[in-house]
């Protein structure tokens, strides 16, 4: 039973983090690390993790005095880990009991050359409450939609479909990787372009963790201006750019590209959008809809606190079943 190390990252989780620090305690996989890295939480974060470890004194955590972005606190996790493999947990998400023990064992019936698996997952509120999958499933809980697995690389390129808390990582590739790039706000659009260009990945169809959305979610801040991650986007795009092998991988960035620069509108980053409309410039030529959406950033109209409305309001409310099927299939890039 290989060891697994889970690397859980915190920031003003008072309201989540004993739930989630109790899902690792409640694995049935014996073979556990736990390393805790709270990034200058100004709750009671601290003191809550403090006394999980009290119950479970070899768990390691780890106190930042000042923020140092996600980032950086997971490498500061993965600096200590022992473990063949690494989950990156999230202190509002929650792991279901049999979550590693499933993983561990999908993962070793693999090959080496797979570096990285994944698997569905439910959404949960702020109060708990189960709401829809992240891929819609029948009624024996199997995934109804195609989910890309093996060399993925084109197929992270073009959309969003990994949901990033079910992932579990070999060590030795965030090793080769060095780890997650500290320069970056985010994490997982970069760590999936320079891990699947070298390693295929997994899906495995099983709901083994809740991902918590929250309106503070990291996701949530790409369309606020100045939240860094439109710039931390378009260094990935830049690394893809010279990673790309074949045309159908310019291609899907191209597509990815436009995603970005319509969000750059959205979040009144015109300049961004400038930057990213450079760099579709080298792989295509970019159409007159992009050109008429790079037009209006130069015209520097204040559309951020409508879109931010928008979002808020109507975009999230899915009426059906259906609707959740047709967003995850053809915005899923959105």
């Amino acid at each position: 039973m290989p060891l697994v190390s889970i690397i859980c990252t915190t920031y003003n989780h008072e309201a989540f983090i004993d739930e989630a620090l109790a899902s690792i305690a409640r694995q049935t996989y014996p073979n556990i690390e736990c390393i805790i890295i709270d990034n200058a939480s100004t709750d009671r974060t601290l003191s809550r993790i403090d006394h999980f470890c009290q119950q479970y004194p070899h768990v390691r955590r780890i106190a930042n005095a000042w923020n140092k972005g996600l980032c950086a606190a997971f490498n500061q996790g993965l600096s200590l880990a022992g473990g063949k493999y690494v989950i990156d947990f999230s202190g509002d998400d929650v792991l279901l009991p049999c979550r590693v023990a499933r993983q561990v064992s999908f993962f070793e019936s693999l090959p080496d050359t797979y570096g990285v698996i994944f698997s569905n997952a439910q959404y949960i509120d702020a109060a708990g409450t189960l709401g829809q999958w992240h891929y819609p499933v029948n009624e024996e809980g199997r995934t109804r939609v195609v989910v890309p697995s093996g060399d993925v690389y084109q197929a992270i390129l073009g959309r969003y479909f990994i949901c990033t808390p079910t992932m579990m990582i070999r060590r030795s590739v965030l090793e080769v990787l060095g780890g997650y790039d500290e320069a970056l706000t985010y994490e997982d659009f970069d760590f999936w372009v320079r891990s699947s260009v070298r390693y295929l990945y997994g899906y495995q169809d099983e709901v083994l963790t809740h991902k918590r959305l929250l309106s503070s979610s990291l996701s949530t801040q790409v369309y606020q201006p100045g939240s860094g991650m439109l710039q931390s986007t378009l260094a990935v795009c830049n690394k893809a750019y010279d990673l790309n092998r074949s045309q159908d991988e310019f291609d899907a960035l191209a597509r990815r590209i436009r995603t970005f620069i319509r969000k750059c509108f959205y979040a009144q980053e015109f300049e961004m959008a400038i930057r990213f409309h450079h760099l579709l410039n080298y792989i295509e030529d970019p159409g007159l809809a992009t050109e008429c959406i790079v037009l209006l950033c130069r015209l520097r109209l204040p559309i951020n606190w409508a879109y931010r409305y928008y979002i808020q309001n109507w975009s999230k409310k899915l009426t059906s079943r259906k609707d959740f099927e047709v967003n995850f299939v053809t915005n899923s890039s959105e």
